[in-house]
């Protein structure tokens, strides 16, 4: 077996061991499912330890035919494009578990949900193969239906269904489009990119716009753009705080890094649609800054700041050049890890006051000291301020726009404007104020919730002050990606 298929399947025998445990056993359960991500972790890190940012091809490839009549077969591998991502599912997935500590329900499916939602989204980054590709995306439908439909808040079967009928529809769209694909001879035992190459130079181009739109509807339910994005803020607000790392931080992740799949493999396609495509992310940069503003909840709060940020990559896309892209890879690192924190500590929050209302709060700053940094460094960090991953990432999505769009920046510059509003917001009904009584006395962060939350902030801080090796993790593989662009589209 090689490293590849150890790093995919060792969360699925962490689901299989943890089915053969008692389910009295509540705390070997814990053990076992944070030893496994720990494990899965560890073997994401020598996996980037290993990868050869020099090489612009896929790299410790693993090639099985499964059904030689049909093409499909297990293709797995790795390039500067799915290694950041896989970095940030592994680590998300320990920091989530580290976080679920006050699961006291159904403690083991709990568990194996989010092993097995770990397995389906690694499966996603490292498939080389369209039926495999497929195959795992709508493998992690399953255990987040469970995790938000079982453990989540008063609307949580409907924030479920919202969550599967949406997805569901979207993938229809991106089955259609992955048909018409197959009709053509593709050369198998390559790489997704190699055959989504291959056929484009066969389609036509009304054809290749046609499929395009498919992909978009289908990845664009999970990016989410607009007016797709109708799950979101539902199912982040009900789903337990654990799953909406998970949700936020890699599931809309997920989207993007399928769609940039497909723009750069059909950049003819890509350049007739870009209108449309820069309407739809500078929209949705906008229209989810201001919603995100508009709210006291916390949690939607962070939701519809999610589709702005998601805005930003997908502006990244459209850009279709090596800055640009190169922005949307770092911005979807940068979101997963200021999401990802954020939602976690707004659920800390929560466990501690049983309220999301930001009204609600004052003056935390005395009473939760260690909370109040971790917090304002994160709200800093989604501002974009200079220092941390957010700067990095919209300043090379900026120049990417700039290159292509010289008015852009006026619009890009207004929607960080709102964000910094509604974080600035946040920050000052959180940490000043007059001392609410209710207030008093709330327990700081915990050890075990210290160094969950410390992770993501570190990550935050390092990648924004040495984001150089980050960088050369995707540059190889992005510039091949925009010399693909250039030939097909100049």
């Amino acid at each position: 077996m090689g490293l590849l298929s150890t790093l995919l399947w060792t969360p699925a025998l962490g689901v299989l061991l943890l089915a053969i445990i008692p389910c009295q056993n509540a705390n070997f359960i814990r053990l076992t499912a944070n030893l496994f991500a720990l494990l899965t972790f560890l073997l994401g890190c020598w996996l980037l330890s290993l990868y050869d940012t020099h090489d612009a091809a896929l790299q410790f490839n693993e090639y099985f035919p499964l059904n030689p009549n049909l093409g499909s077969a297990y293709a797995l591998g790795v390039d500067g494009l799915s290694m950041p991502m896989l970095v940030l599912a592994s680590l998300l997935t320990s920091v989530a578990l580290l976080a679920s500590l006050t699961i006291s329900t159904s403690v083991k499916g709990y568990h194996i949900c989010i092993l097995l939602l770990e397995f389906g989204m690694l499966g996603v980054f490292l498939a080389q193969d369209w039926a495999l590709f497929y195959i795992f995306w709508e493998v992690t439908l399953i255990p987040l239906f469970f995790l938000i439909g079982r453990w989540g808040g008063k609307r949580r079967h409907a924030a479920s269904l919202n969550f599967v009928l949406y997805t569901m529809g979207g993938s229809v769209f991106m089955l259609m489009s992955l048909l018409a694909v197959s009709q053509y001879d593709l050369q198998h035992g390559g790489s997704l990119m190699t055959s989504m190459h291959q056929a484009a130079q066969d389609m036509p181009l009304y054809e290749q716009v046609l499929v395009l739109v498919g992909f978009l509807l289908g990845f664009g339910v999970k990016l989410p753009i607009f007016p797709l994005h109708g799950w979101l803020p539902l199912a982040h607000v009900e789903a337990p705080s654990p799953v909406s790392i998970l949700l936020s931080g890699i599931l809309l992740k997920m989207g993007a890094y399928g769609l940039l799949r497909v723009v750069v493999m059909l950049p003819e396609a890509a350049r007739l649609l870009q209108p449309l495509l820069i309407f739809l992310g500078l929209f949705g940069m906008l229209y989810g800054g201001l919603l995100a503003w508009r709210q006291s909840n916390l949690k939607a709060m962070v939701a519809y700041s999610s589709i702005s940020h998601m805005g930003i990559v997908l502006l990244g896309i459209a850009s279709l050049n090596e800055a640009g892209i190169n922005g949307a890879v770092l911005q979807m690192t940068a979101h997963g890890l200021i999401a990802g924190a954020l939602f976690l500590l707004i659920g800390l929050l929560y466990q501690r006051t049983h309220t999301l209302d930001i009204q609600h709060y004052s003056s935390l700053l005395q009473a939760m000291p260690r909370f109040a940094l971790m917090m304002i460094v994160t709200l800093f960090a989604a501002m974009g301020l200079p220092g941390f991953v957010g700067f990095i990432a919209e300043l090379h999505t900026l120049i990417g726009c700039f290159e292509q769009w010289r008015w852009l920046p006026v619009f890009f510059g207004i929607g960080m404007l709102i964000t910094a509003a509604y974080s600035v917001r946040t920050i000052g009904l959180l940490f000043t104020g007059p001392a609410k009584p209710r207030m008093q006395g709330l327990e700081d962060l915990r050890p075990s919730e210290l160094l969950a939350s410390g992770v993501l902030v570190a990550g935050i801080i390092l990648l924004g002050l040495l984001p150089a090796r980050w960088i050369d993790v995707s540059s190889g593989t992005l510039v091949q990606l925009n010399g693909l662009i250039k030939q097909r589209t100049l």
